[in-house]
């Protein structure tokens, strides 16, 4: 979210004496204060909420353009999702200096040596079986007793499984004694998720999050149960049927939708929309079904836009939309562009076809901007007149992600027929292997930097670890075949990603990844200055449940464990599970907040890691929303005749 970072300009004269120096100050505070509160008053007054049919301003289109250019310059240069400000004082800069210079400069990714390295490693051709064992290897020997001690777990340090790093998977295959070990873990997978969903039963059931630590619950995403609601599939795939049964009566008897609240078009449908239809298509109880048309309906008006894309917020009562608060201008292209796997499914159960059509349209709309090297900036303008890209920011994290993941699951739930989302996904890689792909020194690790008006910032997000799986996925539904030359460097770079975002656990005092990292020559990474916390996030164990899944390589499994361990240790609390503030002390300080997407994600996905008897075939039957909801896909359904 956006900070006002207020900043006092040096002036050219010094004040007289002191109390020509107090005058001055509280001088400039009165008109910050002034300031803040015009902005405030014109921010309520040209940005209130639109009518059903999509009128959104009252003042003339000019005007309005004008103030929203000024609201767009001032979020890109105040952001902090890149971890450090822009526009800083001389101060700021010569620490800044002094920092780097201890450091390591940044690794721009541009440099003759940053060069040298990505050549190399685009042209390695990667090992794949038939070494045997190796010191390093995983002991897949000893089972994991009922009772084990995770208190007694030490994060393991870098460096470790470095044959890995390039996408080498050199070693033989011993699946059978990987699945017994697997199915030992998997009890504990279990039970912490029985620990996490006992406590938010008890002490916050029917609310959307529990607190852990305080022990109460509360309503943060509109009362509408989502934590519940967002747990579903997870609870049927674990087989705690009696859980779900409990939560089914919920939705049946005490869900509704009637909310006078305003809420995120985007979190809801991937968390709540996705949850219902998941929870069908698993059950095929008519009761989540219902739901999800409810609520899938109060939802579309948010597409009532001329502009074709949606607004980012909705009142699921009145159906008055507007933008998020703090981007009142524009939609985020993750959330206009991570609607439609959910929508497309809703159109199908519930006959309305204009789901699927004004979902897509989105799609469209953003492809025919025609950004350069498929790759697209975060914010798009959908205010008045024809949508725009108001910025330059190119990252596969934050406010983009899911965007580039939704159009190879878009084509996956079709059945693999509609090629102009897969042409929009293989458009989109080439540009990220040509821009943005950088490998780190010394120790050579494969990261996706980003990239703001031709500006390198090698910084990678948690959520960046996403593309591992996605590349992988993509790579073995390639439709020019896995042997091809594409599918192998994707398939590669998939396992080098991942590679790279397991050392963003093992090297830190927890074994716990940062919120981001950022790289340096010379020093790989170092967690991020306004990053080095833990949200309980999933996207490095998706990557390890998608890449097992699909090769068998069981070093998967033991990079899970280790996070589980990890997780186990430091995380939990009486009330269930909270992030960490700093994940580079080994006692930090848990945070009084337990997100859904840790029970609908991350537990989910590290369970299914070592569940070898699982229902779901992520390659020919189902695909998965961005919030790890599984849905069959279309072929299979017509097959299943559902």
């Amino acid at each position: 979210m956006a900070g006002s970072a207020l900043r006092r300009r040096r002036g050219t004269k010094k004040a007289s004496g002191g109390h020509g120096l107090l005058k001055t100050i509280l001088i400039g505070m009165l008109l910050i204060g002034v300031g803040l509160a015009a902005g405030l008053l014109a921010g309520f007054f040209y940005y209130s909420p639109p009518d059903e049919n999509g009128r959104k301003v009252t003042l003339s289109p000019k005007v309005l353009m004008d103030q929203a250019k000024h609201l767009r310059h001032k979020i890109n240069n105040q952001l902090h999702h890149s971890g450090h400000d822009t526009h800083v004082d001389e101060e700021k800069q010569k620490r800044r200096k002094a920092m780097n210079i201890a450091l390591g400069a940044p690794a721009s990714g541009v440099t003759e040596d940053a060069k040298e390295r990505k050549q190399k490693f685009m042209a390695y051709t990667p090992t794949v079986g038939g070494k045997g064992a190796f010191p390093h290897y995983p002991d897949n020997g000893a089972l994991v007793a009922e009772d084990h001690d995770f208190s007694s777990f030490e994060a393991p340090g870098g460096h470790r499984f470095e044959e890995y790093k390039w996408g080498d998977s050199p070693y033989d295959y011993r699946q059978g004694e990987s699945d017994d070990l697997a199915r030992s873990r998997r009890v504990h997978v279990r039970n912490a998720m029985k620990h996490a969903w006992e406590n938010y039963e008890r002490y916050a059931f029917g609310q959307d999050e529990i607190k852990p630590i305080s022990l109460r619950g509360t309503s943060t995403w509109g009362n509408l149960g989502i934590t519940l609601v967002d747990s579903l599939d997870t609870l049927w795939l674990m087989g705690m049927k009696e859980e779900f049964n409990r939560a089914r009566d919920w939705v049946k008897n005490n869900l509704n939708h009637n909310q006078s609240a305003d809420v995120s078009v985007f979190e809801t449908t991937i968390r709540s929309l996705g949850g219902l239809l998941a929870a069908f298509d698993l059950s095929q109880d008519q009761v989540f079904l219902d739901q999800a048309k409810d609520l899938g309906g109060r939802l579309f008006k948010s597409f009532k836009n001329p502009t074709g894309i949606p607004w980012g917020r909705v009142n699921l009562i009145s159906g008055k939309t507007q933008n998020l608060g703090w981007a009142p201008a524009d939609a985020i292209t993750a959330e206009c562009g991570t609607l439609q796997v959910e929508f497309r499914l809703l159109a199908r159960w519930s006959g309305n076809t204009e789901y699927k059509t004004k979902s897509e349209e989105v799609f469209h709309v953003l492809h025919d901007l025609n950004p350069p090297n498929g790759l697209y900036p975060y914010f798009v303008g959908n205010m008045v007149g024809a949508p725009e890209f108001t910025n330059q920011k190119l990252t596969f994290g934050a406010m983009a992600d899911s965007f580039y993941e939704y159009m190879l699951k878009i084509w996956l739930q079709g059945g693999k027929t509609e090629q102009f989302f897969r042409d929009m996904y293989d458009e989109s890689m080439q540009g990220m292997f040509d821009l943005l792909l950088s490998v780190s020194s010394p120790s050579d690790l494969v990261f996706i930097a980003d990239k703001d008006n031709n500006r390198m910032d090698t910084k990678q997000d948690h959520l960046v670890c996403f593309m591992g799986g996605l590349l992988a996925l993509g790579a073995y539904t390639d439709p020019e075949g896995l042997d091809s030359e594409r599918a192998q460097r994707d398939l590669k770079t998939a396992k080098a990603l991942t590679y790279t975002c397991y050392q963003t656990y093992a090297r830190m005092a927890t074994g716990i990844s940062p919120e981001f990292v950022q790289f340096y020559e010379g020093k790989d990474f170092e967690a991020g200055r306004n990053g080095h916390h833990y949200l309980l996030r999933p996207e490095t164990v998706e990557s390890f449940f998608v890449l097992y899944h699909l090769t068998g390589d069981p070093v998967y499994r033991e990079w899970g464990w280790e996070v589980f361990q990890a997780i186990e240790k430091y995380c939990k609390v009486n009330g269930g599970y909270g992030g960490l503030r700093d994940v580079r002390s080994t006692k930090p300080q848990v945070d009084d907040k337990m997100e859904s997407f840790f029970l609908a994600e991350t537990l989910k996905y590290i369970y299914l890691l070592f569940d070898p008897d699982t229902e779901l075939d992520l390659l020919n039957k189902h695909v998965f929303n961005t919030e790890a909801h599984p849905m069959r896909i279309f072929p299979q359904m017509d097959k299943d005749g559902v």
